[in-house]
């Protein structure tokens, strides 16, 4: 069975959606709804609600603002899990390596980006998104994006009580498969639509901070080449340093500024900080 667990920002989520994944899921399942709607809860203490709550082999993480377009996608799932016992985790977007320095987990090379999914815009356009799956529609990854997460169940696997919030639970969640042993996937034959953005505000950069405390020792990580991932560290912790100075946390982005000076010593780019430090 799928447990389907969505954390509500309303009491009820809408009745167009439960019947959605009534309608294309194809597979028993059930429906543990979290409501939030007083804003009780981190995600990661919903996330973790749902799972105490669940009956299901499978745990099914989604968004309340999505509509899914693949018929019988809980088949998909289960044949997925059944045909390798070793995966843990898929999602429907994701990366096949992640940084030492905080980043959204998007923040990769452009070879190592996987996702599938109808994303609706502010302009109330829509675009479907597809990177990635050339020669597969199943790829292994290191983290998946949090609409939508599928989870084989395991007893001592929650999300963190050390995060607070409700951004980088999908880190959060990946690195916790990741350090069982088992293998992340992302999926190309699952689609949805999701009507919303989620935005890189002061609560993802501390949210990030904490990410990196608990998880730092794995990282960085790639099921691919990892060649390019020097640069890529360079680059996400200068966009990370600049932006933690800007939001008031000086304290913090000297810490990551003096990782970065650790990691390439010679470059403008410090000269530069602290001169934006000293004004």
């Amino acid at each position: 069975m799928i447990s389907i667990i969505i954390c509500s920002r309303t009491k009820n989520i809408n009745n167009d959606l439960v019947q959605n994944i009534q309608q294309t899921i194809g597979s028993v399942h059930e429906l543990i709804v979290i409501d939030n709607s007083e804003n009780r809860y981190s995600i990661f203490e919903a996330y973790n609600i749902g799972i105490n709550k669940s009956k299901g082999e499978i745990l099914c993480f989604v968004h309340d603002d999505i509509h899914l377009v693949t018929k019988n996608w809980g088949q998909i799932l289960n044949s997925i899990f059944n045909k390798n016992e070793k995966i843990g985790l898929i999602g429907i977007a994701g990366s096949k390596s992640k940084t030492r320095m905080p980043s959204a987990w998007w923040d990769c090379p452009q070879k190592d980006l996987y996702l599938n999914l109808v994303q609706h815009l502010v302009n109330k356009e829509k675009e479907h998104w597809v990177e990635g799956f050339k020669n597969n529609t199943l790829e292994e990854v290191v983290v998946v994006d949090g609409v939508f997460m599928a989870a084989r169940k395991i007893n001592d696997i929650f999300f963190s009580q050390k995060m607070n919030g409700f951004h980088n639970y999908d880190l959060n969640l990946s690195f916790e498969y990741l350090k069982k042993g088992y293998k992340i996937i992302a999926t190309q034959d699952i689609l949805l639509e999701h009507y919303s953005r989620g935005k890189i505000n002061k609560d993802w950069y501390k949210s990030a901070i904490e990410f990196y405390n608990l998880y730092n020792h794995m990282l960085p990580i790639s099921v691919s080449e990892i060649k390019n991932l020097k640069l890529q560290e360079f680059k996400n912790g200068k966009l990370f340093v600049f932006k933690l100075n800007e939001l008031g946390f000086k304290k913090e982005a000297i810490r990551f500024w003096l990782k970065l000076v650790w990691l390439k010593p010679i470059s403008k780019f410090h000269i530069d900080f602290c001169k934006i430090l000293l004004k």
